[in-house]
């Protein structure tokens, strides 16, 4: 709904602003299906040349999931530390090859299964799981398993920004499509210097239609697109480092308590739930 809104606002300003200041709304919209198409058209042939096949299919997944509100939430990590502290106290209290089997099935796992929303995630489980294993093996120490955990969440900060960049990229081009538009439009208009000048003057209002769409689309569009999609691209490896924290906490001997509170001092203020927060959801579940 906020995306919605802001392209409302920003189309009702710019050409709200443009009639009421005397503007023939006409010209624009008689010149706006050829200009589109020629900007369009040139644009997403460059997207797609300019992108990999896995990053164009990315893209579209994320552009899919935009208009769904962000899914990173004070409740979702609330759950998030609350199964850390399960699985780590249950290490703690009975040692560590008793979440073995937890770690190696955890689709069928009760433990897994007690958290429904974290505990089905397939990013989530498998980043834990993965390091849970490893601590269970006990091969690497606390400083071998950070150096591999930072090296995943840089590989994953990197696969979640390829789009970002995409969209980026495109925003960038968008303006110089709209002065091809336009250069073909004053081609056009060169081409009928006989006509009166009234027919003239239409036909260059409506050549720079394409440079002013291309603009527009840029700056009002594409561009704010790419900004969300970073925005919670960021939100997606805050959770991997919470989970980073609180498992590099555990094996550096601080109780599940203790370990959650590490976890939790590294998420975003705005969806970090406080002390008392964490500790009364966790003595419920």
């Amino acid at each position: 709904m906020p995306i919605i809104i802001g392209y409302l606002v920003s189309l009702v300003c710019v050409f709200g602003v443009f009639i009421l200041h005397g503007g023939n709304i006409g010209v624009v919209l008689k010149a706006l299906p050829f200009e589109m198409a020629t900007i369009g058209g040139a644009a997403l042939g460059a997207f797609v040349i300019n992108n990999q096949p896995k990053v164009l299919k990315s893209t579209m997944k994320e552009l899919a999931n935009i208009l769904k509100g962000s899914k990173y939430t004070k409740a979702r990590y609330l759950e998030l530390m609350a199964m850390l502290y399960e699985i780590l106290q249950k290490a703690r209290k009975e040692g560590l090859m008793a979440i073995e089997g937890d770690v190696e099935a955890p689709h069928e796992s009760e433990l897994f299964k007690k958290f429904p929303t974290v505990g089905s995630d397939h990013h989530v489980v498998e980043f834990t799981t993965d390091y849970l294993r490893m601590m269970v093996s006990g091969n690497l120490n606390a400083h071998e398993i950070e150096s591999l955990m930072d090296n995943e969440i840089e590989t994953h900060h990197q696969e979640a920004h390829a789009p970002v960049a995409a969209m980026a990229r495109l925003a960038g081009g968008l303006p110089a499509f709209g002065i091809v538009a336009a250069v073909l439009g004053v081609v056009n208009t060169m081409g009928s210097v006989g006509q009166p000048p009234a027919v003239l003057g239409g036909m260059v209002g409506s050549a720079l239609v394409g440079t002013f769409l291309g603009i527009l689309l840029a700056y009002a569009f594409v561009e704010p697109l790419g900004g969300l999609m970073e925005q919670k691209a960021d939100d997606a490896a805050k959770e991997l480092l919470c989970i980073k924290c609180t498992l590099l906490a555990s094996m550096q001997g601080y109780n599940p308590a203790t370990a959650i509170e590490f976890g939790r001092k590294v998420l975003f203020s705005t969806d970090r739930p406080t002390f008392s927060e964490l500790e009364e959801y966790v003595r419920k579940k």
